[in-house]
């Protein structure tokens, strides 16, 4: 029988808070000693940007692809139709 309890808590390993201050200290090295380097990068790395959010981000919100912004331009849709239908009729 396998008996071993498992710390779920929400405290961090020491692991990752010993990464974390790694990262932020290379972070803050390569800023000092290579910052005019890193920040003469930056309107690059901005252009990439856009078409790089285009291709991952595409679909998720804005263009329409909602059911409900669907549902609601359907509804939308409908009562114009009718409105016009009414118009004719009489």
């Amino acid at each position: 029988m396998n008996t071993h309890q498992h710390d779920h808590s929400d405290k961090p390993h020491r692991s990752n808070i010993v990464f974390w201050l790694f990262a932020a200290v290379a972070v803050y090295f390569l800023l000092v000693e290579h910052g005019e380097h890193v920040f003469g990068l930056l309107p690059y790395l901005l252009i990439l940007l856009c078409p790089l959010m285009h291709m991952f981000h595409h679909g998720h919100g804005g263009h329409g692809h909602d059911g409900k912004q669907a549902e609601m331009s359907n509804k939308g849709a409908s009562t114009d139709s009718r409105s016009n239908d009414d118009r004719h009729a009489h």
